[in-house]
């Protein structure tokens, strides 16, 4: 069982790390002067100059956020790397790094052109964007199981989810000024969304009940698989005697899936303050032709299959079972019942962007900035506040630091924007990245990245 949990939780970080999700740009850039992309934030913002962006790098955007840490789950033990099922760590060590829900998640956005121009008594932008999300939640019960083994008789392991899902964004954005209330901006954007595909897996209960030679596991869960030409593996059960889903796999691939989502912004001057307010992503998304897998209901059976040796010299030790991980998951849960439904509808994940802004009067080109940021997405949500310096000492050049804290902890970000006349670069992370393992990846799942390059005119 142990090797089971280990592949799980690489199969999560896998699919975290290369998906290609919530659509936004860089938080640090909210308040930011000359940062182009602030009116993905709140749609109310616009520019002083038009722009074209460098195509697919005119808006990179890249980041990881959660609880459940690559440095929770991989160890250094006498000059090895090793998982934390290794028996050479103890409970106690372990255990004090996993709380009762362990969240893994990444947003990647590719802002593949965008136009920016004033026109119509205010500011536009055209933009086509590929998004990716993928977020996942694990319960602390499951990596007790993984760890502690078969230290007690009865595990129950509830509420363990998943959700990806990819596709393409077509924008369009227009704000201007409202002059019968002097101060006063206003901003809208409406988005038409194609889908590539959609993952969702509800794995909402396993009770394990552990007895000497077998178990007996009673099992709930059910994956919805939204992407065209996608089609189910299965293998009979020794246990059951039924088929149950092993996989999957893709014969044609082809978009599937139609939504429609809006912006919506205001901002208000008073004085040296401006105050702003922005909901984004209201909509809705509707997959097409969708695949059910489920266990239909509560399903009880009898199962040897997870078995295992904390000798790391045996044929099944942790180590030795890595390859045969996702079998073990898909024993464990036994999703028998398969079935085609003609269509599976999602609310797009909205955000909530509340900000106020100080400029000083003792120096104007020096601002600072309060955000809160909170995205709506159910078992997936989270909010955050951000505070803010941004300083503009010349045209060409802007920057921001920030500190943030929030659902998934306390951070640092900043952002650095060249503008120039015909060119604009700039960079930046919401999460600042720290320390790296061997691999290049990060240890601590909070991390952003943000790049682009832009054509002003």
């Amino acid at each position: 069982m142990k090797s089971s949990i280990k592949k799980f939780i690489l199969c999560a970080g896998v699919l975290s790390c290369a998906a290609a999700v919530s659509a936004q740009t860089t938080y640090s850039g909210y308040f930011l002067d000359n940062y182009d992309y602030r009116f993905q934030m709140n749609p109310a913002f616009g520019n002083e100059k038009g722009f074209v962006s460098f195509p697919a790098l005119g808006n990179l955007n890249v980041n990881i956020h959660g609880n459940l840490h690559l440095s929770d789950v991989v160890y250094n033990l006498d000059g090895r790397t090793v998982l934390f099922t290794n028996p050479g760590l103890s409970d106690r060590e372990v255990m004090g790094k996993f709380g009762n829900k362990n969240r893994l998640g990444t947003n990647e956005k590719i802002d593949i052109l965008t136009v920016g121009f004033k026109g119509f008594g205010g500011y536009n932008t055209v933009s086509v964007s590929a998004v990716s999300n993928v977020d996942v939640s694990v319960p602390g019960s499951f990596f007790s199981l993984a760890k502690e083994g078969v230290t007690n008789s009865t595990y129950e392991i509830e509420n363990m989810f998943g959700n990806a899902s990819a596709y393409a964004q077509i924008a369009l954005n227009h704000s201007h000024d409202i002059k019968a209330v002097p101060g006063l901006r206003v901003g809208g954007a409406l988005k038409v969304l194609v889908g590539a595909g959609n993952f969702d897996f509800r794995f909402n209960d396993a009770k394990l009940i552990l007895g000497e030679n077998e178990w007996i596991a009673r099992t709930n869960a059910e994956i919805y698989a939204s992407v065209g030409g996608f089609k189910y593996k299965t293998e009979l059960s020794k246990e059951t005697g039924k088929y149950y889903v092993t996989g999957g796999e893709i014969d044609d691939f082809k978009p599937t899936g139609f939504g429609l989502g809006i912006d919506l912004g205001a901002e208000y001057k008073w004085n040296d303050f401006k105050f702003s307010a922005a909901v984004l992503d209201l909509g809705f998304m509707n997959w097409g032709r969708t695949q059910k897998a489920s266990t239909g209901g509560t399903q009880e059976f009898t199962t040897d299959a997870f078995h295992f040796s904390a000798d790391n010299n045996a044929d099944n030790s942790f180590d030795n079972e890595w390859n045969r991980l996702t079998d073990d998951i898909a024993r464990l849960y036994q999703l028998t019942d398969i079935e085609d439904l003609s269509s599976h509808t999602r609310a797009l994940a909205a955000t909530l962007n509340f900000g106020a802004e100080y400029e000083l009067p003792s120096y104007r080109k020096l601002h600072f900035g309060l955000l809160n940021s909170t995205k709506i997405n159910g078992k997936y949500t989270w909010t955050q506040f951000r505070l803010s310096a941004n300083v503009r000492p010349v045209n060409c050049f802007s920057a921001d630091v920030n500190l943030v804290a929030g659902t998934y902890g306390i951070g640092f970000g900043w952002l650095l924007n060249f503008h120039t006349t015909g060119f604009n670069l700039f960079m930046g992370m919401d999460q600042t990245i720290g320390k790296l393992a061997k691999q290049g990846v990060p240890l601590n799942s909070n991390a952003a990245l943000n790049i682009g390059i832009n054509f002003p005119f």
